[in-house]
């Protein structure tokens, strides 16, 4: 297995990432992706299902192509690899959400803040995202045997998040948020959307400042368990970059869609547990068992859909917490008063 075998060539390549080089300056430039603006959610429902049109075009075109040129088999398959895979990774950023909603509430970030420090997450997790499918896709090419301790990764991860998903993450004792507390200055207060500030002539990072790096931080620990999960449906590195990609572009406006309705999805995180297993289970069975694509999609989108239906059934009698109106956030001074007294870091200004 020295070398994977991919559908794309140049061409193709260099049309997907100028499309998405194209739709983040659009976002940052033109819709006012970097200006403070509560995204309401009747916005956030239009670019949910504008996101999700365009991942199922680029679908049926890649099929299109494919026809033409490799055959109507092959087209059938990559096809069907790319919308498995992208379920595989819609479903599992629905997780990303949760933590979102947890940082926001922990530092009490304005609503009209939330949107571009989002955006520059999305930026982050592009980039990581692009750096670890190149050294999956190595690792993949060069040790097959490394698709069984990802599928083994996925048991275990499923396995621990199916038993302590009722368990509440405490922020305070992050390691990440306490060494940088303990090693930059950090101003006690937002000063709009700016990462750093200048106070009595020194250099402070704002709260907006950490809540990007937890916001990246929480990406780059997502990442460990979805990029292996796609491996169990593909090897094929476009296939991979492109179910990713689409999943990250489009999670921005899904957490704006269901920011306020995120306690009601409560066994949604038993299903993507469920999810997990399911796919490590599939890769480490692979020398025995052969499961069909079209299976993957099938199990998978059942396992979402059983777990949603489910948590609304479940908490249809129950009052919602509007995550976003702040009802639910914690005082500022309680996210921050450690920060205030953190001593400065070495070699600031």
């Amino acid at each position: 297995m020295n070398n994977l075998e991919t559908l794309a060539n140049g061409p193709m390549w260099l049309g997907f990432i100028t499309f998405v080089l194209v739709m983040l300056a659009l976002d940052l430039f033109v819709l006012g992706g970097n200006k403070a603006h509560r995204v309401s959610v009747r916005e956030a429902a239009c670019w949910t299902v504008t996101w999700m049109t365009l991942a199922t075009t680029f679908g049926v075109l890649l099929w299109w192509y494919l026809d033409m040129t490799a055959g109507r088999e092959m087209a059938n398959r990559k096809a069907l690899e790319f919308f498995t895979g992208y379920l595989i990774e819609q479903a599992l950023s629905i997780d990303n959400m949760f933590v979102f909603v947890m940082i926001f509430t922990y530092f009490a970030v304005p609503p009209e803040l939330q949107r571009r420090v989002l955006l520059y997450g999305v930026l982050g997790a592009i980039v990581m995202r692009a750096v670890m499918i190149l050294g999956g896709i190595w690792l993949v090419s060069e040790f097959a045997w490394v698709l069984y301790v990802f599928g083994l990764l996925l048991v275990v991860t499923g396995a621990k998040m199916l038993f302590m998903a009722d368990k509440k993450p405490d922020l305070e004792k992050n390691p990440l948020l306490r060494w940088l507390r303990g090693h930059m200055r950090i101003a006690p207060e937002f000063y709009g959307q700016s990462f750093f500030v200048r106070i009595n002539g020194l250099r402070h990072a704002t709260p907006m400042f950490l809540v990007l790096l937890m916001i990246e931080a929480s990406d780059l620990v997502f990442a460990i368990d979805s990029i292996p999960a796609i491996f169990a449906v593909t090897t094929d590195p476009f296939i991979v970059f492109t179910s990713n990609i689409f999943a990250i572009l489009g999670l921005r406006a899904l957490y704006f869609l269901l920011a306020d309705m995120a306690e009601r999805f409560h066994l949604l995180k038993y299903g993507l547990a469920l999810v997990l297993i399911y796919i490590g289970g599939k890769m480490l069975a692979m020398p025995w068992f052969h499961m069909p694509v079209h299976w993957s999609l099938l199990i998978v989108g059942s396992i979402v859909l059983i777990s949603v239906l489910l948590s609304l059934k479940r908490s249809a009698h129950k009052p919602s917490c509007n995550l976003m109106s702040g009802t639910k956030q914690l005082p500022l001074p309680a996210a921050g008063q450690a920060i205030e007294a953190a001593r400065p870091a070495a070699g600031t200004d």
